[in-house]
């Protein structure tokens, strides 16, 4: 693995578990084995830096498993239920969901930086574009799965926030059993 590649994947683990702000620079320079010349020679701007290649990183890992889920499954319906019980299994296995958890990076960083804001918001709406190509080949309007999309990526990481908080997965269990039953044509 090159230092680039090793700086990423242990600051993404580091800004899952503590958050943007709970994580010094130190303390990645010591995760790493590495010197702060080597950090600024692969993130000549520094954290913040690395936060958005990280969020750029997650992005496309979460955006190819859920396209594998939602491609492997005839119906939105199957395909979500299939997803939030991944996520519930794994939650319950690690006691945490580490795959998709950026939630608390948005909640901290959002308002303090555009260009943060921007890479969460791209999550999400690849996100939303997944959900939404599968249910208009379910047979929706482009219109109502734009918005059931939206309402999907809302439950889902509300859900996942949900299960954090309360060291439960009962919250994802629930949308596992709801969401898909509400993902109906109108």
């Amino acid at each position: 693995m090159d230092t680039k590649t090793l700086i990423i994947d242990k600051a993404t683990a580091l800004f899952q578990q503590k958050g943007y702000i709970g994580v010094g620079l130190n303390e990645i320079l010591k995760a790493c084995n590495i010197s702060k010349g080597s950090f600024y020679h692969h993130f000549p701007l520094g954290k913040e830096d690395l936060l958005i290649t990280c969020l750029q990183d997650m992005n496309e890992i979460i955006t190819q498993d859920i396209k594998g889920i939602f491609e492997h499954y005839s119906s939105t319906q199957e395909a979500t239920q299939s997803m939030i019980e991944q996520l519930v299994a794994d939650f319950k296995r690690e006691g945490t969901i580490t795959g998709y958890t950026f939630s608390s990076i948005v909640s901290e960083m959002a308002l303090l930086s555009e260009p943060v804001r921007n890479a969460c918001s791209s999550l999400y709406l690849n996100m939303q574009g997944i959900y939404a190509n599968k249910l208009m080949s379910d047979g929706f309007s482009k219109e109502s799965a734009s918005s059931i999309a939206l309402m999907m990526t809302a439950s889902i990481e509300g859900g996942i926030m949900l299960c954090l908080t309360q060291k439960s997965s009962r919250p994802l269990e629930v949308i596992s059993l709801t969401l898909p039953k509400l993902i109906t044509k109108i």
